[in-house]
């Protein structure tokens, strides 16, 4: 169903591939957006090791797209160095496919926005923490991507490291 990587030598690692959706602060969720054009928005997210986790409001561009065709793709970019001399680049990215799934019972969307949360301030009081979600509960969206397959790749001079 889905195609084989054309480079296979550049192939990350499903270890790596996993670390670096862990490590990530935000990606592009590719959707097939208004009039059949593609639609990829820059997104934060959590990978909790099985389905990356996202939030958003009720509705919009975004949530519109979803509910017409729950496919999509995720891409992570984890490196990009530029080299001029060489006319490429050192790049390290990750693309997920999957079906996305709204979260629909308080539970499981408490969860998952606590997972979300616990992300990008590790730090921050429960107490905080729960004040934020209560305040902002009501129009709270979270939607996850349940992964049906993921690879990442890397320039053949980081591949080459790796050897």
């Amino acid at each position: 169903m889905f195609r084989e990587m054309r480079r296979k030598r550049q192939s990350i690692p499903i270890d790596d591939v996993r670390t670096i959706l862990a490590k990530g602060s935000h990606g592009v969720l590719s959707l097939s957006g208004d009039d059949g054009y593609p639609y990829g928005v820059p997104i934060s997210y959590m990978f909790d090791g099985d389905r990356i986790i996202f939030h958003s409001a009720k509705e919009g561009h975004k949530i519109d797209a979803i509910r017409r065709n729950s496919r999509a793709s995720f891409c992570v970019v984890d490196k990009d160095q530029v080299v001029a001399t060489k006319y490429t680049s050192y790049f390290r990215s990750v693309i997920v496919f999957g079906t996305i799934r709204f979260l629909e019972k308080d539970d499981e969307k408490l969860d998952a926005v606590t997972k979300l949360t616990m992300k990008y301030a590790p730090f921050d009081t429960e107490e905080h923490r729960m004040e934020y979600i209560r305040k902002d509960w009501s129009p709270l969206c979270m939607f996850v991507l349940e992964i049906e397959h993921m690879t990442g790749k890397e320039a053949i001079e980081l591949a080459k490291e790796r050897s």
